[in-house]
């Protein structure tokens, strides 16, 4: 009996193995198939994954980790996604506190060695700037996140982000990501362009934004607008407004004669109504594409698309009765 059971297990180990042996080959050669093994590059926001894939095309596996229509301000990684960070090849991130839920992250794959690009620090950053009236700003005198409104900067972003890749992905052809780089360039100095001919078309008396968070100084600093207020006095959307906030808003916004709020169209006006009612019902609310892309066929499926639809809606958001 005792011979017997030996010549029953090893047939039953060998099989085991077998089957280990075939598994871990069927996946090598899967991620072969799909192209799994090509190096790899990891943004956090949306706005930046979609210039990033323009710049690096087909050389590099581009990975966005934040979805359409999110939050920058409040969205999260799964345990899995914290997981790539890690394995990336590079990291391209806003910054600037701008990924609040995310930031602790990205410090944590740095630390382990992944190379990454804070874009945000790179392009000249503006800082929130305390109201006109003297009223309290919250992160008045910090680093604004938003610099994409500003189509030069992100003209910035792009070369920075060809200039990563080119440094620290293995693997990519150089001359390919320049040429992308430069070709993308060109459009969005046009965008610039077309921009600045359709914002000619509203007066200076009318050039004033209200918004539902500070997110548009980059753009009025570039296109020569004034900024009257926001309905909450931040540059984050996790902020809420006190009734005093509210009642200052609404007093500047009688002293410039303003009576369009423009709030981002991937969070309900909600708080933007409110001056409907302090202001007598004859407040007009136009959306925006903000902070986050939409689906690839929404109304802002790319960075260019965003922008020339808030061009679009803020020149007649302007220059209408």
């Amino acid at each position: 009996m005792r011979t017997t059971a030996p010549k029953r297990v090893v047939p039953r180990l060998r099989r085991l193995l077998l089957a280990l042996i075939s598994f871990a080959l069927a996946g090598t050669a899967t991620a072969c198939a799909t192209g799994d093994d090509r190096p790899r590059v990891v943004v956090t926001t949306n706005i930046l994954g979609d210039v990033t894939r323009e710049v690096v095309g087909d050389e590099a596996e581009v990975t966005v980790l934040m979805k359409p229509n999110a939050d920058p301000h409040s969205f999260g990684l799964s345990a899995v996604q914290a997981a790539e960070l890690e394995r990336a090849d590079l990291v391209v991130y806003n910054g600037l506190g701008l990924e609040e839920n995310v930031l602790r992250h990205v410090e944590a794959a740095r630390e382990s060695g992944t190379p990454a690009l804070e874009v945000g620090r790179a392009v000249d950053p503006l800082v929130f700037r305390a109201p006109a009236d003297g009223g309290p700003e919250a992160g008045a005198g910090q680093p604004d996140p938003h610099f994409w409104t500003d189509p030069d900067r992100m003209r910035t972003a792009a070369g920075l982000i060809a200039d990563r890749v080119v440094e620290h992905v293995d693997g990519v052809d150089e001359k390919t990501i320049r040429a992308r780089a430069d070709r993308y360039d060109g459009r969005l100095a046009d965008l610039a362009t077309w921009m600045e001919r359709s914002f000619a078309r509203i007066p200076e008396q009318r050039r004033a934004l209200v918004t539902n968070h500070h997110v548009f100084g980059y753009l009025a600093e570039r296109f020569g607008f004034r900024t009257v207020g926001a309905v909450v006095p931040s540059g984050t959307t996790l902020a809420s407004p006190s009734s005093s906030d509210l009642r200052s808003l609404t007093g500047a916004m009688r002293e410039a004669g303003v009576r369009t709020v423009f709030a981002d169209s991937s969070r309900p006006s909600r708080l933007a109504e409110v001056l409907r009612t302090e202001l007598g019902g004859r407040v007009r609310v136009v959306a925006l594409y903000s902070e986050s892309l939409t689906e690839r066929d929404g109304g802002a499926g790319t960075y260019l698309r965003m922008m020339r639809a808030n061009t679009t809606a803020l020149t007649d958001g302007l220059t209408g009765d």
